[in-house]
């Protein structure tokens, strides 16, 4: 099924990876809650078994159930320290494409911080739906979170295209009946992303107002 088929009414983004350039300061949360739990993970382990749903993270390093909300607070305090940017491009993709879409953020991370950093980099108006790891009832790849923000909208998911750099981002808009868009970010996650076949492939979110123009 092609765009061209059906107008666009909303565009829907992920947020790390996606709009933000978050994965050095992800990783160094990670690194320090870890270390302070013993862990011997480096980099390495950790791009070979991220996932935006951080609690596969936490039973790839077989961290114990009982471990898991005092490695949430490591996880907090650490990455309190940082002041990740937007990726290159992100604030003009947003302020562009806000001028003739409704946009939304579908994401995995939580609400204080989310909304916390859309507040710091001035983009909070443009954004008419916001779900976070707390606001559905399941994480991605399940549909829930989209599904969410759709109903938020008040938008058909064949109207709508979401847009993220994991391939949890593609199997949950898949799920939900939403076209697919994967972008390559900072993140470890582009061979997964490239398996799970989305609709297209963008070098960058820079690409996708030109993307867009196309199919319209």
């Amino acid at each position: 099924m092609k765009i061209a088929q059906f107008a666009i009414r909303a565009v829907l983004f992920d947020w790390d990876g996606t709009l933000l350039n978050s994965y050095q300061a992800d990783l160094r949360a990670y690194l320090s809650m870890f270390h302070a739990l013993g862990i011997h993970w480096t980099e390495r382990e950790l791009a070979q078994h991220y996932s935006p749903n951080w609690l596969r993270v936490y039973r790839a390093a077989k961290l114990p159930r009982s471990k898991w909300i005092e490695a949430d607070r490591l996880w907090t305090r650490a990455y309190q320290l940082e002041k990740p940017p937007l990726l290159a491009g992100a604030r003009r993709v947003v302020r562009l494409l806000a001028q003739k879409y409704d946009l939304g953020i579908v994401t995995s991370g939580n609400r204080a911080r989310v909304r916390r950093q859309l507040r710091q980099l001035e983009l909070a108006s443009y954004f008419s739906a916001c779900v976070c790891s707390e606001d559905a009832a399941k994480r991605k790849p399940h549909p829930d979170p989209l599904q969410l923000a759709l109903k938020r909208l008040g938008r058909d998911p064949e109207h709508c295209l979401y847009i993220g750099d994991t391939a949890e981002d593609i199997e949950m808009a898949r799920s939900a009946g939403v076209r697919a868009i994967g972008v390559l970010g900072p993140f470890p996650t582009a061979a997964r992303l490239r398996a799970a076949k989305p609709e297209v492939l963008l070098n960058s979110v820079q690409e996708l107002p030109q993307y867009l123009r196309r199919m319209s």
